[in-house]
């Protein structure tokens, strides 16, 4: 004997949703890049913080190789600083903010808003090099003093900085390349508040 069939109620002008896959953003769903401004401000206290990187791991570097004079162990104390310093920024990068960008309220996320990987956030400093090593290795055959290379160096900056104009939401090239974001993370000022309390 054959069961009737039932048929379930389904309210009317309903329709199943499909799910919803992530899309690149247009610069509206996220919080807006911050000012090139703040961002090199940003980079140029970032700098200052990591002094104290280099002193407290040249420090360790030295006690762990008996190093004496400062020009011994050169290459190995540059590939340590190397590893050092990718630890520290892969690290805070993959929590969304070193000390200097919690300072200047800049989060970093990748590209559809969400919180960066530590693949990618390693990808990101390895291009972040692209600051200073293109002027490095176009002035190394010719020998130059170290105040001429100094110059170069800042030029360069300066052009790689001024770059992101030519990007539509002012980022940063390697940003765009590493697949990161930087944006503002100010906190939102409060609304108006009701003032009719009853």
């Amino acid at each position: 004997m054959a069961l009737p069939a039932i048929a379930l109620p389904m309210q009317s002008g309903t329709s199943p949703t499909p799910p919803t896959l992530p899309q690149p953003p247009d610069g509206s769903a996220l919080s807006p890049t911050p000012g090139l401004g703040r961002r090199m401000a940003c980079w140029l206290y970032e700098g200052m913080l990591m002094f104290g990187v280099v002193f407290i791991a040249g420090y360790l570097f030295g006690t762990l190789s008996q190093t004496r004079h400062a020009l011994d162990n050169r290459n190995a104390l540059q590939a340590f600083l190397f590893v050092v310093f990718g630890i520290y920024f892969v690290w805070f990068w993959s929590k969304g903010q070193t000390l200097a960008m919690k300072t200047w309220h800049i989060r970093m996320v990748d590209r559809f808003g969400a919180p960066v990987s530590q693949p990618r956030a390693l990808l990101r400093y390895v291009l972040s090099w692209l600051w200073f090593l293109p002027p490095l290795l176009a002035v190394a055959p010719f020998g130059l003093p170290v105040g001429e290379i100094a110059v170069l160096v800042i030029g360069w900056i300066a052009v790689w900085s001024l770059s992101s104009r030519l990007h539509p939401q002012g980022q940063f090239w390697h940003d765009v390349l590493a697949g990161t974001r930087l944006i503002d993370s100010k906190p939102k000022a409060l609304g108006k508040q009701d003032t009719a309390h009853g």
